[in-house]
């Protein structure tokens, strides 16, 4: 999404409303809309960053996320697979469609809020975003048995670094 067509539009606006005042109004609105660029851009992004947050809420455990490329807003719609497999077996579910939210306060060990943080960064999530994907993971039962640690030997590594 590019902004500047918007951007432009005010100024324009600006502008035409100057038109019926005098010369010295004409050239304020003039000298205004010049500067208005990098202002107005600024309240959009904490518009459509408000938007996408609300969003977001209501999608969960799905995610709308923004992302500034240059000048231009790019939007990334995710939503979590929340039909089971065929092979898990029947359990007792939470409705991930629910539209309704709670908030919960969730105390983290310092050390593991900086991971949070990382690793939500690297997704390009926000911390809340990720958490909700990482429970409603952990809530599905295939997941929970593949996560399950195993006692590994060998030279063999995964993961990465910087």
């Amino acid at each position: 999404m590019e902004l500047g067509q918007y951007v432009s539009d005010l100024q324009r606006q600006l502008v035409d409303a100057a038109e019926n005042g005098t010369e010295d109004t004409r050239a304020v609105a003039d000298r205004l809309a010049a500067g208005l660029d990098a202002a107005a851009r600024l309240v959009l992004l904490d518009v459509l960053s408000a938007a996408v947050g609300e969003i977001t809420r209501d999608l969960a455990p799905g995610s709308v996320d923004m992302r500034l490329r240059g000048r231009e807003v790019e939007f990334v719609v995710t939503q979590l697979n929340t039909e089971p497999d065929s092979e898990d077996l029947p359990t007792a579910t939470v409705d991930l469609d629910d539209a309704s939210t709670s908030r919960t306060t969730l105390r983290l060990p310092d050390a593991l809020k900086v991971r949070v943080d990382e690793a939500a960064a690297a997704d390009g999530l926000s911390v809340n975003t990720w958490l909700v994907r990482a429970i409603a993971a952990a809530l599905q039962p295939r997941q929970r048995r593949s996560a399950q640690r195993t006692l590994r030997t060998g030279d063999n590594f995964a993961g990465w670094a910087r």
